[in-house]
């Protein structure tokens, strides 16, 4: 059976309609879903909180009390010799993934940095979850030092616990802000350590899982002013400058500019010291000369 050529081409205006009315329920289906989850550009409620809010040069509570591994009472001030810089890192002991990644890295660059941990440096670790024991602090705290070739009987890194209260006031003084998620079980927080002056002020932060060794060194120099390290360290401090926007320590135009202008000071200064020194060893050589020249034959006396 066939249709008519007309019939056939009454059907089409009805299969187009068919589609035209079928395409605004599956747009709008889009839309909703669309309009059902968060832009892109806009940072979850839950996540508002969770920063880092720099305050170089601000001084930490060191008369909190806190755990040690131990489950000594530990005053941050005994971290703090007001001789050696001292690492912080804010982590919490049963993070599955983050928090293992920061302190890795940290281990890492500890050990490549060519600074030696209880002589050069000082290292913390705080944990900010109040439900966490010492038993665990002791377990991450053996786990690292091993990956630094050290043993845990001695009085390096302490790995600390403490109250809610106690550890939000740490925080709180280097500004790293962190939340609770109470649907994943987690906490929510930044990725960075802390690296403080001798004293206790907090002098440079350092963003990431990885940090590389020349970064720490130069941080560590920089917050000890100079008391350690060696004498290289110190003039790389005057080429190199820590960048916020790279997060890293780049090269120093002015820096590069007056050392190099110190070297040609010195290097003129040399050059003069050489020809001045030269000039009088052979008026010295000519003077001894003359005289042996002018003295004449000896005479024989009788």
């Amino acid at each position: 059976m066939t249709f008519p050529r007309a019939g056939g081409l009454l059907l089409l205006p009805l299969l187009f309609a068919g589609l035209f009315l079928a395409l605004p329920a599956e747009a709008q289906f889009w839309r909703h879903r669309e309009l059902s989850g968060p832009p892109a550009d806009v940072v979850p409620v839950q996540l508002e909180e969770v920063r880092i809010d720099e305050k170089l040069g601000a001084p930490l509570p060191l008369d909190t009390v806190l755990t040690d591994w131990r489950g000594r009472s530990f005053t941050l001030r005994q971290a703090f010799d007001g001789k050696r810089p001292v690492i912080l890192s804010l982590v919490y002991y049963d993070c599955p993934m983050l928090c293992g990644l920061i302190l890795t890295g940290m281990a890492k660059s500890m050990r490549q940095n060519g600074l030696a941990l209880g002589k050069d440096f000082e290292a913390v670790t705080l944990s900010f979850d109040p439900a966490e024991r010492p038993a665990l602090a002791a377990e991450r705290r053996r786990g690292y030092l091993q990956s630094l070739g050290l043993s845990d009987e001695g009085e390096d890194w302490p790995f600390l616990v403490g109250t809610a209260e106690a550890t939000k006031k740490v925080a709180d003084a280097v500004g790293f802000s962190y939340r609770y998620d109470a649907a994943t079980g987690e906490w929510a927080h930044m990725a960075a350590i802390f690296v403080l002056t001798p004293e206790g002020a907090v002098s440079r932060y350092l963003y990431g899982i990885e940090f590389p060794p020349k970064d720490l060194r130069l941080s560590l120099v920089e917050a000890a002013r100079g008391r350690v390290g060696t004498s290289l360290d110190r003039f790389l401090l005057t080429c190199y400058r820590y960048d916020p926007a790279a997060r890293k320590y780049e090269p120093y135009a002015f820096g590069i500019v007056r050392a190099g202008a110190l070297l040609t000071l010195l290097s003129l200064a040399a050059l003069i010291g050489g020809l001045f020194w030269r000039e009088r060893r052979g008026a010295r050589t000519r003077e001894g000369r003359g005289g042996l020249s002018g003295a004449g034959p000896l005479r024989r006396t009788s």
